[in-house]
């Protein structure tokens, strides 16, 4: 498998964030990292041997990013608003450096970009399609959390808002954006096995019904568990049913 790593550093963060590309062919896949995870997380978890086949066999290119979630969300010794702050400071290096770099790799300007993550990567992958559906046309978001409210001890902001699926998607009426989400696949993935809680996946659906904007939720029942076996079958799953 060709293997790659990149790595510059972010004017927009303030530090060096780093990238793993997997594969040599295929449209790509953006991978964001558990809580404490790096872009090296998934394939220290055995992920890309799962998927390896799927990667060497040209059905989609995998992009690891990293996080920032202990500068952001995890940072209880910093205000909120900071950690709403560093968030949103977050989506804007992903759609202005890191999407212009896929975009760059697979030499092919404007190419629709898949997200996914697991627990709270699954949060990053589906808040970036919900807030830039144009750039991002399907995510695949495992056991996800998306509200994240405990994460700002009672404070509230702007920033935070803008960053809370769970928040602005209920007050979502631009047409533009309707239509451009009408034409993504938004798949939240949960079930009842170990350490799992589907409330949250199921929260968000009942928001984005509330829109009218179609997705899915997969649930596995006993096979939806919030570890990465759990994890390594439903990717490998989805892949062979929807890259091919």
């Amino acid at each position: 498998m060709k293997v790659e790593h990149h790595a510059w550093h972010s004017p927009r963060l303030g530090r060096e964030m780093g990238i793993r590309v997997y594969g040599h062919w295929g449209p790509p896949m953006l991978v964001f990292p558990t809580s404490g995870g790096d872009e090296r997380e998934f394939e220290g978890q055995g992920m890309l041997d799962a998927l390896g086949h799927h990667v060497d066999g040209g059905r989609l290119k995998l992009f690891c990013v990293n996080s920032v979630n202990n500068q952001s969300w995890y940072d209880r010794g910093a205000h909120p608003r900071h950690r709403s702050h560093v968030q949103t400071v977050y989506d804007s290096y992903l759609v202005e450096e890191v999407v212009p770099f896929v975009h760059d790799h697979c030499q092919s300007p404007g190419v629709a970009i898949t997200t996914t993550g697991a627990s709270f990567g699954a949060y990053h992958a589906v808040n970036s399609l919900l807030k830039h559906p144009q750039l991002f046309r399907r995510c695949l978001g495992l056991s996800g959390v998306y509200d994240l409210r405990r994460f700002m001890d009672g404070d509230y902001d702007d920033n935070f808002y803008y960053n809370n699926p769970v928040d602005y998607v209920a007050s979502l009426s631009d047409p533009w954006y309707l239509e451009q989400l009408a034409q993504d696949d938004i798949r939240l993935v949960t079930g009842n096995g170990p350490y799992e809680d589907s409330h949250p996946s199921y929260q968000l659906s009942g928001v984005l019904w509330s829109r009218g904007i179609r997705h899915s939720v997969d649930d596995w029942g006993p096979e939806g568990g919030h570890d990465w076996p759990f994890w390594k079958r439903q990717l490998t799953e989805y892949i062979g049913r929807l890259y091919y």
